[in-house]
């Protein structure tokens, strides 16, 4: 596996950030899950599954195993990726629920339950717990299932907008008050705007120097 630098998680949504997991912050193109060693790497950063469960699974694993999950991840990624961008910045129709099919089929198969736990130390009174069944390494893609799920249903597709970075491919949801976020990140995009645009202040004011 190629080391990368941490993945990104500056979508304000999980679903977003899973979308987000192949992107040009910079001059070139990386990809967070190409292969199985990047989807737990990927799934740890997001804290998506237990580390102790990911090991476990790791393990597990046939060879080529994880890299086949990797595979179907991409996939589902590419599929979602573009149905949000045909649609983002307007509100999702129910109509659109039939383009969704092979997610809903993937979140059938999650093995999810809830458990009766105590608290935190010292905390009274028990608490509701909802955990998953982790019976093989298909079950990796059930919190990716259920964050993209979450995404869709709970966000309003008009917040939901792209970078203006000119070569970024990050989108973001806009929670900001007025709806005025612009960029991916103030440390990234947004210093590269700033500084363009004081490169362009300076040559305008050079060229205005020259003629006078």
């Amino acid at each position: 596996m190629v080391q990368h630098a941490p993945a990104l998680f500056l979508a304000d949504a999980l679903g977003l950030d899973f979308l987000n997991s192949i992107a040009t912050p910079l001059d070139r193109e990386i990809d967070w899950i190409e292969d199985g060693d990047g989807l737990l790497s990927w799934l740890e950063q997001a804290e998506a599954a237990p580390p102790r469960v990911l090991a476990e699974l790791r393990e597990q694993a046939l060879p080529g195993e994880l890299d086949k999950l990797a595979a179907q991840a991409r996939s589902l990624r590419e599929e979602l990726r573009t149905f949000v961008h045909q649609r983002r910045g307007r509100p999702l129709p129910p109509e659109d629920l039939g383009e969704l099919a092979p997610l809903n089929r993937l979140l059938a198969r999650d093995e999810q339950f809830l458990q009766l736990t105590a608290g935190p130390e010292g905390a009274p009174g028990l608490h509701l717990h909802r955990t998953r069944r982790w019976r093989s390494p298909d079950a990796l893609l059930q919190p990716i299932a259920e964050a993209l799920a979450r995404f869709l249903s709970e966000e309003n597709f008009v917040d939901v907008k792209a970078c203006e970075g000119p070569a970024c491919t990050l989108m973001f949801v806009d929670h900001t008050r007025g709806r005025v976020r612009r960029w991916c990140s103030m440390a990234i995009c947004g210093n590269r705007a700033k500084q363009a645009a004081h490169r362009t202040r300076l040559k305008t004011t050079s060229g205005a120097g020259s003629t006078a």
